[in-house]
């Protein structure tokens, strides 16, 4: 976030609690809950996969900082990460898509990428993931948080 150099440190601190409410507030209004991302998997599902894909739960999980989400097949148990809330819809749609996919052919053979190709954004999404990832590897530049 950038600051104009005049203003003081009460000022400063006040505009950054302004802005960060203002984020929280955008951010609950994008969060899906665990009965919307159920109903958007059913909706994929039917949408992509012709309704073969019945996840018996989907839902978000914070333990999952390595991987976008996993399935469970034998158990029909779908799990995102929490990090993925409030990405794009699309991003979402894709990583939701791939672990119905899951549901259908457990490995990353060639089988399962040719049923994920139903997904029309999977390349944009699994780009802007990669970018995601990449991001967070960069140092952080120096003077970015006021220093």
């Amino acid at each position: 976030m950038l600051i104009p150099a005049r203003m003081s440190e009460a000022e400063e601190q006040r505009w950054v609690n302004v802005m960060l409410d203002k984020l929280a507030a955008q951010e609950s209004r994008r969060t899906l809950g665990d009965a919307e991302l159920a109903q958007r998997a059913e909706r994929l599902s039917a949408q992509y996969f012709d309704g073969r894909a019945r996840p018996a739960t989907v839902r978000w999980v914070t333990n999952q900082n390595t991987r976008w989400g996993s399935c469970t097949p034998s158990e029909g148990s779908i799990r995102l990460s929490h990090r993925l809330q409030g990405m794009p819809e699309y991003v979402i749609d894709y990583v939701l898509c791939h672990e119905l996919a899951h549901l259908l052919v457990p490995g990353h053979g060639p089988r399962f990428w040719r049923l994920l190709e139903a997904y029309p954004k999977t390349e944009r999404a699994r780009g802007y993931l990669e970018g995601v990832v990449a991001a967070d590897r960069l140092p952080h530049a120096p003077g970015a948080q006021g220093e």
